[in-house]
């Protein structure tokens, strides 16, 4: 079964920074793809960030030269490194596996103006 579960989430003031962590269980993590979404009351879910197996990289728009994305395949662990936050990237932010189409429970950040 697979488990994925974010942490990291927080109150930060418009500027700073939050690193999320995502650890992954359940699965044959090296080979698989992951994703960070953010969702926003009222709003679908968006996709921030992925990475694949071989580690190439997407990301919005929105958030481009902002966030990085990350893995380390040896500790089954995604990350999300976020800097210059402002208060729209507030939101929980879940991990996602697209093999499985599997959700973490999401971690909440604010961000404060």
């Amino acid at each position: 079964q697979v488990q994925l579960v974010e942490s990291g989430g927080g109150l930060v003031q418009a500027g700073g920074s939050l690193k999320l962590t995502c650890v992954a269980s359940g699965l044959i993590f090296d080979i698989n793809a992951f994703a960070w979404y953010r969702q926003v009351p009222g709003r679908q879910r968006e996709c921030v960030a992925n990475v694949r197996d071989n580690d190439r990289t997407n990301y919005a728009n929105s958030v481009k030269g902002r966030f990085t994305i990350s893995r380390d395949n040896k500790k089954n662990t995604v990350y999300l490194q976020m800097d210059n936050l402002k208060p729209e990237d507030s939101g929980v932010y879940y991990c996602y596996v697209y093999w499985d189409n599997d959700w973490g429970e999401g971690t909440q950040v604010t961000v404060s103006s």
